[in-house]
């Protein structure tokens, strides 16, 4: 297992090799690329997918793509019982499959063990920053908890520091509603840190949120200190706010919130994915309009 887990280190590369890079698979080529094509039915999710939470848009957006072009990266799989194989890495490509109806898509198999699995699954996600704070640090929990993995070893594995695993697996004995908070984006992974050992870190979430507040501004509050208050805003202006983050919402596709001060206040935009990243950036740029 150790030299499994120099080669983890490296990322999927190591793994995919040449025919995870983003080139058009020709049909004649894919034996000798070490890809082959198999059918759709015949392919099951991974019933430990550190990822839980997969975008509706952001799926739409890559079934598009695929209906235009076909699936370019291959999903990789390990055999299963009775002529299934479960999905390593590429259950977002695979949910988009389905959506277009493929029958057959270009996929890689590994034999691997349940361990060698989970730690590939969760770098895919890590290093694509698909998975959220929550999510991260429940896999990085189980590796600990199932497979005796230490701080160090998952450092490692996933290319991070120590401090980076510690700091994700205290998000883990924050009370549910807090991690739930972190998990849909209306807390930062800096919001959880500032709330970790405060009195009654639900309330001060709630209150984080209601008022937009900065992470600089929570940690004050969660120190028992004042953060700056915000003007109370009359319902007419709620309702004018209400309707503006509808609207912006609409537009960009995310979600949007405003909050409202005596000076000003804050706009926050909320991503799932680097795609819907790329896409604000070029239409903030003026380039997607």
């Amino acid at each position: 297992m150790s030299e499994v887990k120099r080669g983890l280190g490296r990322g999927l590369s190591s793994l995919l090799g040449e025919a995870a890079r983003e080139q058009p698979i020709a049909a004649d080529a894919t034996r000798s690329a070490g890809v082959q094509m198999i059918p759709v039915a015949q392919i099951v999710p991974n019933p430990d997918q550190p990822r839980r939470h997969f975008d509706e848009a952001s799926l739409d957006e890559l079934a598009a793509s695929l209906n235009q072009r076909g699936l370019i990266q291959p999903i990789v799989v390990r055999p299963r019982d009775h002529g299934y194989y479960e999905i390593v890495a590429g259950e977002r490509r695979w949910r988009a499959a389905q959506r277009v109806r493929l029958h057959e898509v270009p996929v890689i198999v590994r034999k691997l063990d349940d361990a060698e699995m989970l730690e590939l699954a969760i770098i895919e996600n890590v290093q694509r920053q698909d998975l959220n704070a929550i999510e991260e640090a429940e896999a990085y929990q189980r590796l600990a908890r199932e497979y005796g993995h230490t701080q160090e070893v998952l450092a490692k594995i996933v290319g991070k520091s120590r401090s980076h695993i510690a700091n994700l697996l205290r998000l883990l004995d924050l009370p549910e509603s807090v991690r739930a908070a972190v998990a849909d984006g209306r807390l930062s992974m800096g919001h959880a840190r500032a709330l970790i050992g405060a009195a009654d870190p639900v309330a001060l979430a709630e209150e984080v949120i209601r008022r937009g507040l900065s992470v600089r501004e929570t940690e004050e509050l969660a120190r028992g200190g004042k953060a700056k208050r915000l003007r109370e805003v009359p319902a007419t202006a709620n309702a004018d706010i209400a309707l503006l983050e509808r609207q912006l919402r609409d537009q960009l596709g995310l979600k949007v919130g405003i909050a409202y001060g005596a000076k000003g206040g804050t706009v926050t935009i909320n991503y799932a994915t680097l795609d819907q990243l790329d896409m604000l950036c070029q239409r903030l740029s003026g380039e997607g309009f």
